[in-house]
């Protein structure tokens, strides 16, 4: 049997993933099943849990955060990433998404965050750009700020996301494994009604083009807050109707941002198609896209970084007809994402004392068995 490696079993802090249950989730993970094995991107969080008890506006509790992602490392003049994005439901928000439209590139850092600190996020990030010297070719920026609701367990009316909690999120931002569930930007959030949150995975992915093969890493960050708990459907099987109890929202509402990366050369309308398949990864989770859910999705490959920069006039482009592994990448990252956000986890008690179940307590005694013998 070939060794896998331990961050695919467990976060740093010890919190289970999925496959450290013994799921057999398909595909090959990168080291770090992340989306940091792809060179150059980094992940970086502002986790704020203050107060207990009943809800005063303004004070508490609060149970929120900022996800902060770095496309390329930052430098003065940073080369932009061609991008592409796409919509399954649009009940959120996701900034400066009309430039990357029109101009297929990724210019700026990415955050994630609740709804209400959505514009601080944004502004505070072209704060920090210019703080940083970054972008200094342009004087004018449009940074990529999205969002998902957390306020059945945060003050959200309080706006406790501060400029200070976005540069602490970027200024962070680090390359190697991730802290998952209850951090940054997902620290409030609920997934078929267990605590959700931050999820990501990563794929290594063959591709052949008709005269040779090469190796490519495709990476996918979910802020994960969307589902019924009768939807929940894990490797084909639906866990979630046996384990009805203990649920907080109770309702078709909520969202999910879906980040994919790759450093496989793809051109923006062709990275459009691979945000168009992360749909069918949260679908094999079980939900079906409420009415009442922003559904939103990011892709940005970090190859053709010279010809970006205006330091070469080549592009490298990979044929239509090689791009199917890497639809299957995106399909099973976001899946096993998703899973991640609520697999590494725990029960959060937030706002006026509402309880949001960790999917560990489905995992406890006596259903644990049930739970491994309905998946495995």
């Amino acid at each position: 049997m070939t060794e896998i490696s331990p961050h695919w079993r467990a976060t740093p802090s010890g919190k289970p993933r999925a496959r450290g249950l013994g799921l057999a989730l398909p595909g090959t993970p990168g080291t770090y099943n992340a989306i940091t094995d792809v060179e150059g991107v980094a992940v970086g969080y502002a986790t704020i849990i203050e107060g207990h008890g009943p809800l005063v506006v303004g004070k508490g509790p609060v149970r929120t955060g900022v996800t902060a992602i770095l496309p390329r490392p930052m430098s003065a003049n940073p080369a932009p990433c061609f991008a592409g994005v796409s919509v399954l439901n649009g009940n959120g928000e996701m900034t400066g998404t009309l430039w990357i439209e029109e101009n297929g590139q990724l210019e700026t850092p990415i955050t994630i965050t609740n709804t209400h600190s959505c514009g601080t996020a944004r502004d505070a990030t072209i704060k920090w750009m210019v703080q940083n010297g970054i972008g200094q070719n342009q004087d004018w920026g449009l940074p990529v700020a999205a969002e998902t609701y957390d306020g059945e367990l945060n003050d959200i009316n309080g706006f406790h996301v501060t400029d200070a909690h976005v540069f602490a999120a970027l200024d962070s931002a680090a390359c190697g494994p991730l802290e998952l569930g209850s951090v940054g930007g997902g620290t409030g959030m609920i997934c078929y009604d267990y605590k959700g949150g931050s999820g990501s995975a990563s794929r290594r992915v063959e591709i052949n083009t008709g005269i040779g093969s090469k190796t490519y890493t495709l990476g996918v960050f979910v802020q994960a807050n969307f589902g019924l708990r009768e939807e929940l459907t894990i490797l084909g099987k639906n866990i979630g109707r046996n384990h009805m109890e203990g649920r907080l929202r109770n309702r078709p509402a909520g969202s999910i941002i879906v980040i994919i990366a790759t450093d496989a050369p793809l051109m923006p309308h062709q990275l459009k198609r691979l945000a168009r398949r992360a749909p069918m990864g949260m679908a094999r989770t079980g939900t079906v896209g409420h009415h009442g859910s922003g559904d939103l999705f990011l892709a940005f490959s970090t190859a053709n970084a010279e010809a970006l920069s205006g330091r070469s006039a080549t592009l490298d482009i990979l044929p239509p007809h090689a791009i199917d592994p890497l639809f299957t990448a995106v399909v099973e990252a976001t899946e096993e994402a998703v899973i991640d956000a609520m697999m590494a986890n725990e029960t959060m008690v937030g706002r006026d004392g509402n309880v949001c179940l960790g999917f560990n307590t489905v995992l406890s005694p006596p259903n644990a068995g049930l739970l491994r013998n309905s998946i495995v």
